[in-house]
């Protein structure tokens, strides 16, 4: 486990690899197979499922659920007591009112881009990809895919505007034109994608 650190109290399975300077708090689950990247935070209480991939600087606050077969990319934030599901048609028992086991049922994941945030008590709802650097809303339900750098909420939740790297809701300078009041860069509306003008100049 490299120099991760394990609080007492915390349960990680004997197979799951943490990264290094990645911390598991009192009370977190850490399931058979799961890998975590580099300098992870997962917080007191927290679970997560069997085979679980997340990717490097990531936090996952307390209490929060991450089902099998989630995938986390890079310094996604996951916050406390939000839960990404993995059954799409939950039952206890099957049809014939005998108890469900894992041979009757196919688990689905959630995929969530690099610097993505999920509020707190937010449920994205399996199958459903988070895009990269997308804001979900405190206790958002999300049941369809979100775009990159999008920011929605509500009851299923919806596109409410556009954020940047840095998290700040983008302020509309024009239609289709917008700017980030924490860094200044500016993003151009195509479609439905949002494209930082401002890191395209510097390329060039």
């Amino acid at each position: 486990m490299n120099d991760a650190v394990v609080a007492p109290g915390a349960d990680v399975a004997a197979d799951a690899h943490l990264g290094a300077g990645t911390r598991v708090w009192h009370l977190a689950q850490v399931r058979e197979g799961v890998t975590t990247g580099s300098n992870c935070i997962i917080g007191r209480g927290a679970y997560i499922g069997t085979g679980v991939r997340i990717g490097d600087s990531c936090k996952i606050q307390n209490h929060a659920l991450v089902y099998e077969p989630a995938a986390l990319g890079d310094g996604v934030f996951i916050g406390p007591a939000a839960v990404l599901t993995n059954d799409e048609y939950p039952r206890a028992v099957n049809v014939d009112g005998t108890p469900k086991s894992a041979s009757d049922w196919q688990p689905v994941g959630v995929t969530i881009g690099d610097g993505a945030s999920i509020g707190a008590r937010a449920v994205c709802v399996a199958p459903v990809s988070i895009g990269r650097w997308a804001l979900v809303a405190a206790g958002a339900v999300v049941t369809r895919d979100v775009p990159d750098h999008a920011l929605v909420a509500g009851v299923p939740a919806r596109q409410v505007g556009w954020v940047g790297r840095a998290g700040r809701p983008l302020e509309e300078l024009a239609p289709g034109r917008w700017r980030c009041p924490a860094t200044g860069h500016e993003f151009v509306v195509s479609g439905n994608t949002l494209v930082d003008v401002t890191e395209e100049r510097s390329r060039t």
